[in-house]
Order: structure tokens, then C-alpha cells, then sequence
């Protein structure tokens, strides 16, 4: 199982406006993904990568049948609830938590933030979706109250494909969430510059909610 282990970077926690949880894809790490935050507006914010045991959070695609990513799956969705309570606790209320993932990490936190519903800072999504074969909305609950969630992904990719975005996108918004969705023709499996525009315009650009 994965155990909680967390690079920082950013502001220090307790001096933090807000909070950034930061999930790598397959084969990636914790330092990879905090690398992106150089092309963030998130200067007042503290950093927090937790790192999957073996660089991957569950074993196999992301539209298994969710008993076969068991028990990896609920122990990655686990870290990163315990990752977001450590922010938390350092006084940063949810409003200022924010969410960003790539692939695997882009399917992890929408399925993490689905499952736990309520007002957010943010979530940015770079290639993913929601999780398991098919989707079953038993699953999500609770009332985004409008945070901004930006997805932004390929046509064609080779381990997302976009019918999932597309429903991943219908059921947040049906969940209140103030879903962006956008699809690059042939991009491939990479985060585009216009990706980081946007996820700065959308989500990281507007001002962290009253008090920490």
C-alpha cells in the first residue's frame, strides 16, 4: 500500500494563503509534478506532492473495473485526503485547497475530489477522468458550490479516452462544479502551454477566499 510521504515547495505552510495538492502520473514523482509549479500563479502557495509507492498509483488503466486497481486505488485516494488534512490542519480551510494531477495523478484527483465533494479552491485536470469501467454516480456525492475545475486533454490520446472526459465533464457539472473542458486535436500524452494558460486564468488567477 502507499504510505504518506510529501515533498513540499512554495510557501511555507503555515505562512501559505492556500494550499496546491500536486499528483503525478505513472512513472512520474513527486519532484516532476512540483516542477510544474514554476508556470503557476501560485506564488503564495504551499506546495504538496505526495509520492505513489513504486511511481504509480494503481496498476492498471484508469477503465479497469475498479476491483481490479483494488486495494491501491482506495489507498492512493486515501493519500490524498490525508494530504489535503495536512493542509488543514496547518489552518488552510478547503476553500484554499487547491487540486492539479497529470494522467494517472489527472484521473486520481477527480475521482478524489467527486468522491469528497464540496467548495474548493480548484481543480485542474491535465489528460484525465473519472475512474472505473463505467461510472457510477452512487459514487459521487455533495455540492461543489461552483469551484472552478478546468480538463483539459488530446483527441486521440493513448490512455484517456475522450468519451470519459466528456462524461467526467457532464457529471461534475452536474455536481455544480464549474467545469472547463477542453480538447486538443493531436496533442498527444503532454500538458500544453495553452493548458497552463488556461488552468491559470480559470483556477489559480482568482484570489484565495477569506482567511486561511
Amino acid at each position: 500500500m502507499h504510505t504518506l510521504h510529501i515533498t513540499t515547495g512554495g510557501t511555507e505552510l503555515g505562512k501559505a494563503s492556500r494550499a496546491l495538492v500536486m499528483l503525478h502520473g505513472r512513472g512520474g514523482s513527486a519532484g516532476d509534478i512540483l516542477s510544474l509549479a514554476g508556470h503557476l500563479n501560485v506564488p503564495d502557495a504551499a506546495l504538496l506532492a505526495p509520492q505513489a509507492t513504486n511511481h504509480t498509483w494503481y496498476p492498471y488503466s484508469f477503465m479497469a473495473p475498479v476491483k481490479e486497481n483494488e486495494p491501491w486505488l482506495s489507498s492512493a485516494i486515501d493519500i490524498v485526503k490525508q494530504t489535503a488534512t495536512v493542509a488543514q490542519n496547518a489552518g488552510i480551510a478547503a476553500e484554499n485547497i487547491y487540486f492539479l494531477g497529470f494522467s494517472q495523478g489527472a484521473c486520481l484527483t477527480l475521482e478524489y475530489i467527486a468522491r469528497y465533494a464540496q467548495r474548493y479552491g480548484g481543480a485542474v485536470a491535465f489528460t484525465g477522468g473519472l475512474i472505473g469501467d463505467q461510472l457510477d454516480a452512487g459514487n459521487y456525492k455533495g455540492d461543489f458550490k461552483q469551484t472552478p475545475v478546468f480538463i483539459g486533454t488530446s483527441d486521440p490520446d493513448l490512455h484517456v479516452p475522450v468519451e470519459r472526459v466528456h462524461a467526467t465533464a457532464q457529471l461534475l457539472n452536474q455536481m455544480n462544479a464549474a467545469v472547463t473542458e477542453k480538447v486538443y486535436p493531436n496533442m498527444g500524452h503532454t500538458i500544453s502551454a495553452d493548458e497552463i494558460t488556461l488552468a491559470n486564468r480559470l483556477v489559480f488567477d482568482r484570489p484565495p477566499a477569506t482567511g486561511r
